[in-house]
């Protein structure tokens, strides 16, 4: 016989479950503890692109004068998308495909999202396997790219250490010489010399396979449990590297020459604040950096309870990446300092960007300190700590965005459906680990993520103000905070931040350059596949549009208006948050009023069922005043 049930209105508070748990959708999981997803967002922003990007360019785009357009970029596109892109997620409860039920017409942009997403995470996890490469190279007594005279060196090697000793002359052609640690990197690491270009990825580096497989394990054994084990190994992830970072600062700042190379960093050249390059470099740093379009954030707020703080929480991740970045700087600008003294060249020949910083200028500035092997570890365990965190952020989406979408099949395997996409990207990844593959992770790294992103940010901000509407969208911040967003985030929304990213787009086409590795030119197939890469990003936009429209009925007009308005079951996922519009539109919801089961739950009004009658009032209103 089965157990009678209980009428939900008549069940004492007390017999209820704490505050948290009747939040939460117990079934899709959610985050375990109060800092799970503040860290987990600080993870994913500050990643390798903060040390390796940042400081670069900076130097190159007026030094401390860069820091004007980087903090108002920030305030005009950075932070506006960051807080509508998290009210999305934690409003709905929903990924990055589901959440399009907000316009179901538009569900395209999520699927867009997943194939980026898809593609990044395939080329990032091997500069993780790089990262990897190198931690274990420097668990020696010597570090193997400190000398000359390996298997790998050629004749052009130069070793530094010889010269200062006194040992040797500087040869006359001194521009021409290679240092040790370049060919360590690109003719024992890559193996590059092993192919002609990206055509001939020539054979498998098994040491890199073996890097990149085990990459891959430990971001899989992190996802496992979903947000409940990847939202406590940020703990370490998220706070470790910042430990690191400072520790490479303080011993940075305290080497001879040091002061050298933050100057160079910081001297503010004021002119290039006339030329739109800087400001478009600025913006560009913005966008990449805090990871807004990639579906990461979206995901993250969708494990939130629904009243979870987000509208402080964007400032500290926005505010604390771009300090971050800053300090990145000053920690690899004075070891670049003490390293151009040492050489006797100017900093700018020794200062380079992206995996040319990370594998070869700072290591070779590494094997010129005293406990070289400890220096080189520690830099690269912080590069791992960073690079790991996003890579959690990029999977977690992925799963998340298809288990949402097929719940019941899905969900309570949602192990072995991690396993099964980890090990589908590591096989995409294996033309990674060939000795052509550094060519084909530039031109993913290049394409992948490039215009199909703006479009797809774009999309989203337009479809959000203008289709879906500001007025209802405020309303649902309003009934998630307890406050309306004010006219500085309206003013951004409506015009600033789509302004500024169409202005980026219309640039990135305009100032369009193929792609090279060194002094290699990619051959126009390889162009073609990148852009294709890009634009099939784009195209998922107009297919989806097809698929909603034909799934509606009447005439086309008809059928695009109605795919355009919010599915029937839009809105918070637990019953109980539902006020207004939302009352009873969820599947088998018995509730006339979720406001009763708050009274019920909580013994009285508090804030939030104020805002949730405040709401109800407005809305009557409004319908008040459209009826007249």
């Amino acid at each position: 016989l089965t157990q009678p049930v209980t009428p939900d209105l008549l069940v004492s508070p007390s017999s209820q479950d704490g505050d948290l748990g009747s939040e939460c959708p117990e079934d899709r999981g959610n985050w375990t503890g109060r800092l799970d997803f503040l860290l987990s967002c600080i993870g994913y922003c500050v990643g390798l692109g903060n040390v390796w990007r940042f400081p670069y360019r900076a130097y190159t785009n007026g030094g401390g004068a860069f820091l004007v357009p980087y903090f108002i970029m920030l305030a005009i596109c950075g932070i506006p998308i960051f807080f509508m892109e998290l009210s999305l997620g934690q409003f709905s409860s929903l990924g990055p495909l589901a959440v399009w039920k907000i316009s179901p017409l538009f569900k395209g942009v999520g699927m867009g999202t997943i194939l980026i997403v898809s593609l990044v995470a395939i080329y990032y996890n091997m500069i993780i396997a790089y990262v990897l490469f190198y931690l274990f190279a420097s668990l020696t007594s010597d570090l193997p790219w400190q000398h000359c005279g390996n298997w790998w060196n050629t004749d052009l090697c130069l070793d530094h250490h010889v010269i200062k000793a006194g040992n040797s002359t500087l040869p006359a052609n001194f521009s021409n010489t290679v240092s040790p640690s370049e060919e360590y990197w690109s003719r024992y690491v890559l193996h590059i010399q092993g192919s002609s270009g990206i055509g001939d990825p020539g054979s498998i580096r098994w040491n890199l396979c073996l890097c990149l497989l085990l990459s891959w394990t430990i971001v899989y054994l992190c996802i496992l449990k979903g947000v409940k084990s990847s939202g406590k190994v940020v703990y370490f992830t998220a706070t470790f590297p910042y430990l690191i970072l400072v520790m490479l600062l303080i011993r940075g700042v305290t080497l001879e020459g040091a002061w050298k190379g933050i100057q160079f960093y910081l001297t503010p050249q004021f002119d290039h604040l006339l030329s739109s390059k800087v400001w478009i470099e600025a913006a560009l740093q913005i966008f990449y950096s805090l990871g807004v379009g990639f579906g990461g954030l979206l995901t993250f707020a969708s494990y939130n309870t629904f009243h979870q703080n987000i509208y402080r929480d964007t400032f500290i991740v926005t505010l604390g990446n771009a300090i971050t970045s800053i300090l990145a700087g000053f920690a690899i600008f004075s070891v670049l300092g003490y390293m151009s003294q040492e050489l006797g060249v100017p900093v700018n020949q020794v200062a380079k960007a992206g995996p040319g910083l990370a594998f070869v200028v700072y290591p070779q500035a590494m094997t010129m300190l005293p406990l070289s092997p400890f220096w080189s570890f520690l830099f690269f365990f912080m590069l791992l700590t960073l690079g790991l965190d996003s890579q959690f952020a990029f999977m977690e989406t992925i799963v998340t965005a298809v288990t949402d979408e097929f719940p019941y099949y899905l969900r309570p395997k949602k192990a072995s459906f991690s396993a099964v996409i980890c090990i589908a990207l590591f096989l995409m990844g294996l033309i990674l680990t060939t000795e052509g593959g550094m060519y084909w992770l530039v031109l993913l790294d290049d394409y992948s993520a490039g215009f199909g992103l703006m479009v797809v940010v774009i999309t989203t901000c337009l479809v959000v103000t203008r289709v879906y509407g500001m007025k209802r969208f405020c309303r649902d911040i309003h009934m998630m905070l307890g406050f309306k967003p004010g006219p500085y985030f309206r003013a951004c929304w409506m015009v600033l931040s789509p302004a500024t990213m169409m202005a980026l787009l219309v640039y990135n086409i305009v100032k369009y350059q193929p792609s090279e590795y060194g002094n290699y030119r990619f051959p126009t197939w390889a162009e073609v596949l990148g852009i294709l890469m890009g634009v099939l990003s784009c195209l998922m936009i107009p297919m989806g549009m097809v698929v909603a429209v034909l799934q509606e009925e009447g005439t086309l007009w008809e059928r695009v208006q109605q795919a355009s308005r919010p599915a029937m079951d839009w809105g918070p996922s637990l019953e109980e948050n539902r006020t207004g519009v939302y009352v009873a539109s969820l599947a088998g919801s018995q509730s006339p009023k979720p406001l009763m089961v708050h009274m019920r739950k909580y013994g009285g009004i508090t804030s939030y069922e104020n805002t949730a009658i405040e709401v109800d009032r407005e809305m009557e209103e409004e319908d008040e005043e459209e009826s007249m």
